[in-house]
């Protein structure tokens, strides 16, 4: 006999949620799974806000499930766990990023890749095993499989550790991945936001000559000074353009706005990478002539699987690697949001879950 929805989500549960594509969020009660034999329940201490969001609180990719709990940038401290979880403990500070589950069995995740796999189940907006909708972190509680938790090392600041899970790994990734990862290469970051910021930090750590790429002349000061960039390009300045073409092993495209492709790849020594990260709206406009001579490549990343993403973690831990925030009160995040979408905020907005979210 199937079970009930109260018997399948027993544990009750409070956040905020969209109702509808106006992306308005109040206040919601709900419920969550009771912890089974591989979860891991958590508090919710900390959430970032991912410019994705936006897109699916609005409905914006077609695919929004209403009501909506965004949140996929986790930080929380472990309350109680499974009887056959291994990996952590009660009062452990932990993490869970854009994904709460996958097939565990495809080609993709047995290499590791369970953010590839075509069964992959998001942390929000998606539907778990046992058919019901996964709902997010702008939320005081959430249960996960203990294979898509991570360990937050212990001299990381949980606040500013937030958006490394999606913004972090996003960055952290494709440096691996494509190779980009060699002390002594020259990469270009595109645009200085709540990716950019923190690919800059990574790609200094480890080793990388750095050059910020971007239309707004005023944050050469914050690139070169705060972040330590090691060049700025303004990329509408044809002058400088000219005298960069040819330098880069690797770009990084955070760009989620319609933006010229062709100076990109013209930046690009033979062999060099462009990698997208952003995901404009409307379809780039892709020249294959300067591909084809200079044996160019143009490809695109997402985040990381579970191994990789607790790889940067530790990465992170190791070299001092943050992300710039502003840590904001629950009763805050309409405006926040009205302020991504407007590029007001240096870099990520970063909810104060647990002192902040009022649950009656």
């Amino acid at each position: 006999m199937e079970k009930s929805p109260e018997e399948l989500h027993p544990v009750m549960a409070f956040g905020w949620a969209a109702r509808d594509t106006s992306g308005f969020l109040s206040s919601f009660k709900f419920s969550r799974r009771a912890t089974g034999d591989k979860d891991v329940k958590l508090k919710l201490l900390y959430c970032g806000i991912c410019h994705s969001d936006i897109h699916q609180l609005k409905n914006e990719w077609g695919s929004s499930l209403y009501p909506l709990v965004p949140g996929h940038e986790i930080v929380g401290e472990v309350t109680e766990v499974g009887i056959k979880v291994e990996k952590f403990k009660a009062g452990d500070k932990v993490a869970v990023g854009g994904y709460c589950g996958s097939c565990r069995s495809c080609e993709n995740c047995t290499n590791n890749l369970e953010n590839y796999c075509s069964k992959g189940i998001a942390t929000y907006n998606a539907i778990y095993h046992d058919g019901t909708p996964t709902y997010g972190g702008y939320s005081n509680m959430i249960v996960v499989d203990e294979h898509f938790v991570f360990h937050v090392p212990e001299n990381l600041p949980l606040a500013t550790a937030a958006p490394l899970l999606c913004a972090g790994i996003t960055m952290y990734s494709p440096l691996r991945y494509f190779g980009l990862d060699k002390p002594g290469l020259h990469i270009g970051v595109v645009g200085l936001g709540g990716l950019g910021h923190v690919g800059v930090k990574f790609a200094k750590a480890m080793g990388l000559k750095v050059t910020v790429i971007s239309t707004s002349r005023n944050k050469q000061k914050e690139a070169l000074e705060r972040l330590s960039a090691d060049s700025f390009l303004v990329s509408t300045d044809e002058d400088q353009l000219q005298a960069a073409m040819g330098t880069m092993d690797g770009i990084l495209d955070t760009v989620s706005a319609d933006h010229p492709i062709h100076p990109l790849i013209g930046l690009l020594k033979s062999h060099g990478k462009l990698i997208f990260l952003g995901a404009p709206e409307k379809p780039v406009e892709l020249p294959v002539f300067p591909l084809l001579m200079g044996r160019k490549l143009v490809a695109g990343s997402g985040i990381g699987g579970m191994k990789e993403t607790q790889e940067m973690l530790d990465f992170a831990a190791k070299h001092n690697i943050t992300a710039e925030v502003e840590v904001i009160p629950m009763d805050y995040v309409n405006t926040a949001l009205e302020r991504l979408a407007k590029g007001d905020v240096k870099y990520r907005f970063v909810i104060d879950v647990a002192k902040t979210l009022k649950t009656e």
